[in-house]
């Protein structure tokens, strides 16, 4: 559990960073980060610090795929993880 935490707070730390960097490089006219890498990075578990980073930059959030995709990858996440947590002692502790 706790690795599973760490991870967490790292993947939604790499998500911030890479969310001000795409930012930044927009301004400057830059190599932008590509939209499949910044869903990606959702998709592994940064979707809440991505999403709330880009609300609070003001990256994307004229995108739907982004303003709408981010927070339903959040929600499938968190059905996910609350299946997992109310199944889980009903199989025993075996996942697979």
């Amino acid at each position: 559990m706790k690795f599973f935490l760490v991870y967490l707070v790292l993947i939604n730390l790499a998500a911030v960073w890479i969310t001000v960097l795409d930012k930044r490089r927009a301004q400057r006219r830059g190599r932008r980060i590509p939209e499949r890498t910044l869903l990606l990075l959702s998709v592994l578990g940064g979707s809440p610090g991505m999403y709330l980073t880009m609300r609070k930059i003001r990256h994307k959030t004229l995108h739907r795929k982004f303003m709408i995709g981010i927070p339903c990858i959040f929600a499938a996440q968190l059905l996910i993880a609350l299946a997992i947590w109310y199944f889980l002692p009903q199989m025993g502790g075996v996942l697979f």
